[in-house]
């Protein structure tokens, strides 16, 4: 298992969930929700506000990489949303120089918004909250799996074209 802080990103449309892990890769916790910057106001040059808060908060926990969810339909297939989170997690990693790893999030926001009405919340309140919790379940999903196969999750994005490697 490799050491080090990773920031999970939850991509949405109007808000994402950002969490992190701690330093020996063991426990995701949650950490904002970022305002979502609309489509027509990301400048031509440079990073939008939503990506450099995200990388505000990677800098000031020193980490090694970023896990964006990888919206899928049920059958595996992609769809709008998964094209906008590449190309989200397309200009994170260019913005930023770290790897970006995309993982498979399907269902991390039912499973969120279902962990917070078994704790009494409602979806309606609680939509900045389930953005956080899906990002933790997405970065858990993937400490999981980097600690049980001994390999970096996910796919690494490759910047320069907006897609996954292995």
């Amino acid at each position: 298992m490799r050491s080090g802080v990773r920031v999970g990103v939850d991509v949405g449309r109007a808000r994402i969930g950002v969490a992190r892990t701690d330093l020996h890769g063991m426990l995701a916790t949650p950490v904002e929700t970022v305002p979502r910057t609309a489509p027509g106001e990301v400048p031509e040059t440079g990073p939008s506000p939503d990506v450099v808060r995200i990388l505000d908060i990677a800098d000031e926990l020193d980490a090694l990489e970023f896990v964006v969810g990888l919206p899928l339909s049920m059958s595996g297939s992609e769809t709008a949303s998964t094209e906008d989170a590449r190309a989200f997690a397309a200009r994170l990693g260019a913005a930023s120089g770290r790897p970006v790893r995309l993982i498979d999030e399907r269902l991390s926001t039912v499973s969120a918004q279902a962990a917070l009405h078994r704790n009494g919340r409602n979806t309606k309140n609680s939509r900045p909250v389930i953005d956080q919790v899906a990002a933790v379940i997405l970065l858990q999903h993937a400490l999981d799996s980097e600690r049980a196969t001994d390999r970096p999750p996910g796919i690494l994005l490759d910047p320069s074209q907006g897609k996954g490697s292995d």
